[in-house]
């Protein structure tokens, strides 16, 4: 079995915002070599996330935005004192990372789907995991 991982880094521009990391991990993955086997994506941060959502409307990323902020709302009776509990709280919720499945070199994914950083305390540069193990 092969063991291929690298890091790279993105910067966020907004708060709240889910950004598109698909084409990253792609081309991490062409580097391996590897054909077969599992790639995992994680995000080495407590107020971000990873997850594989649609890639197609971007009025889905407004939604989940909305229904996370409506599920985890800022409250100021919160007692972490960088003022980031709602960060911490959909972080933990939304989890740090994805694994999916090689074949042929290729990721087995949805149509639709994307894998995505969600940035819940942002403008920040943030730094990505991927390991892709396999033959």
């Amino acid at each position: 079995m092969k063991i291929y991982k690298k890091a790279f880094s993105i910067s966020t521009i907004t708060k709240d915002q889910f950004r598109e990391i698909t084409d990253e991990v792609r081309q991490i993955l062409k580097e391996s070599g590897i054909q077969e086997g599992l790639v995992t994506v994680y995000s080495t941060h407590t107020t971000g996330g990873i997850c594989i959502n649609e890639n197609q409307d971007p009025d889905v990323l407004k939604d989940l935005t909305l229904g996370l902020n409506k599920a985890f709302p800022d409250d100021p009776r919160f007692l972490h004192m960088e003022g980031n509990a709602q960060a911490h709280l959909k972080a933990i919720n939304i989890t740090n990372s994805a694994t999916l499945i090689l074949d042929k070199g290729h990721m087995e994914m949805g149509i639709w789907q994307g894998i995505f950083f969600c940035e819940f305390d942002g403008p920040r540069e943030r730094k990505i995991l991927v390991q892709v193990m396999g033959e």
